[in-house]
């Protein structure tokens, strides 16, 4: 009996020597309030889009098309700048609630996609997801006027993104 103990004491002390694993590095602050565009319109947001800036390096100016579909969301093709290195964007987006509220079948780290903030005239957009995994701002091609880029990433502080860790 007193092996047993003695054995479960060493597996214990054993286990707390362990390097623990180390988390996930979020975009966001801790805690920080995130909200998504109240008056989102699909049907505006289809189409092509370049990523301005990402924390993801090499990506400024890669394309993506996100394609409406009839029964909602989109289909997704294009480069993938929510991971470490830029990736193909190949999947579908589903509308899972109001405000630009999106979940993917692929791509994107399968996390929720919220559309933080979109201009009126659908030009530059600001996205991210709750866990601060990534955040990303898109600009139609040719359309990614500086001050609309400023106002995205006031966007992306606002919900609690660490500005330094996104850019072109």
């Amino acid at each position: 009996m007193y092996r047993v103990a003695g054995a479960l004491a060493l597996v214990a002390t054993l286990a707390g020597c362990a390097a623990p694993k180390a988390p996930e590095q979020s975009l966001r602050a801790p805690g920080a309030m995130i909200s998504s565009a109240a008056l989102f319109d699909p049907a505006r947001f289809a189409g092509d889009w370049v990523v301005a800036q990402s924390a993801t390096p090499g990506c400024a100016g890669a394309k993506q098309h996100w394609q409406a579909q009839p029964k909602g969301g989109f289909s997704l093709s294009g480069i993938d700048c929510t991971g470490a290195v830029p990736a193909v964007l190949a999947g579908r987006a589903t509308l899972t609630g109001p405000g630009g509220r999106l979940e993917p079948t692929q791509g994107y780290g399968r996390a929720p996609i919220f559309v933080l903030w979109v201009d009126q005239d659908y030009r530059v957009a600001a996205l991210g997801t709750p866990s601060g995994a990534w955040g990303v701002i898109l600009a139609r091609p040719g359309m990614g006027r500086d001050d609309l880029i400023a106002a995205a990433r006031e966007v992306l502080d606002f919900n609690g993104y660490d500005l330094r860790r996104i850019g072109p």
